[in-house]
C-alpha cells in the first residue's frame, strides 16, 4: 500500500486541479500551488512539463500509485493489442481499489484501498486483500457478510457525489457488484481532462 504522506488537498492544489471532483477541495478557492510562491508559479509548461503532469493526474487519481508501479501498468499496457493509452486507462479502471471506488462502497479510492487491506473484500467468494489486483471481466465483487453494516459504507452509498457507471453492474441491497466489462477511456467518469496519450508520450521518450 502506498503511504499518503501529502495530503490530499494539498495534491490538488498543487495539480492546480479538483482531482477527485470534492466539494471541500481548496482548489475551488485557491487555484494556485500550496505554499509561500504557491500563486507566483503560473509559467507555461514545456512539452515535457505538460506529459508530467498528465502523468502526475493519473497517478494521483488512482491513489498516488508509486512510480514503479506505474510505469510496470503502463508497460502492461505496451504489451496488449489495441490503443495503449486505451489499454492503461483499462488496466486502471480494473484495479480492485479502483472497482470499490466506483461502486460507492466507499467515499475515496484511499478509503477503497483500506477497506480492502483490512480484510472486508471478497471476489469471487474469497478474501483479496490487495488493492492493485486485477479483476477480471464477470468478476463478481461483494462485502463479506461480517462488514455489509459497517457505517462508512453505508455513508459511502448515500453519497450523491457520484453516480455507479454502467460498465459495473450494482446490487445495492447485497452490497455486491459485477465487473461487466472493460470500459473505454470516454466511458470512464473522470471529473477532470485526463490525456493517457500525453501518459504514453512521457514513457515513450
Amino acid at each position: 500500500m502506498t503511504k499518503r504522506l501529502n495530503s490530499k488537498h494539498k495534491v490538488d492544489r498543487r495539480l492546480k486541479a479538483n482531482l477527485w471532483g470534492r466539494p471541500k477541495s481548496p482548489f475551488n478557492k485557491r487555484d494556485y500551488g500550496p505554499g509561500q510562491h504557491g500563486q507566483g508559479r503560473k509559467g507555461k509548461l514545456s512539452d515535457y512539463g505538460t506529459q508530467l503532469q498528465a502523468k502526475q493526474k493519473l497517478k494521483a487519481y488512482y491513489g498516488n500509485i508509486n512510480e514503479r508501479q506505474f510505469r510496470n501498468i503502463y508497460k502492461k499496457a505496451v504489451m496488449l493489442k489495441g490503443d495503449t493509452g486505451e489499454n492503461l486507462i483499462g488496466l486502471l479502471e480494473r484495479r480492485l481499489d479502483a472497482v470499490i471506488y466506483r461502486a460507492k462502497f466507499a467515499t475515496t479510492v484511499f478509503s477503497s484501498r483500506q477497506l480492502i487491506n483490512h480484510g472486508h473484500v471478497r471476489v469471487n467468494g474469497k478474501k483479496v486483500n490487495i488493492g492493485s489486483y486485477i479483476v477480471k471481466e464477470e468478476d463478481s465483487i461483494e462485502i463479506r457478510d461480517k462488514s455489509k453494516q459497517l457505517a462508512i459504507i453505508d455513508i459511502a452509498l448515500a453519497s450523491k457525489e457520484r453516480e455507479t457507471p454502467e460498465y459495473i453492474q450494482m446490487d445495492e441491497k447485497n452490497k455486491k457488484v459485477k465487473f461487466v466489462r472493460t470500459p473505454k477511456f470516454e466511458e470512464v467518469p473522470y471529473p477532470i481532462v485526463m490525456e493517457p496519450n500525453l501518459v504514453i508520450e512521457y514513457y515513450s521518450r
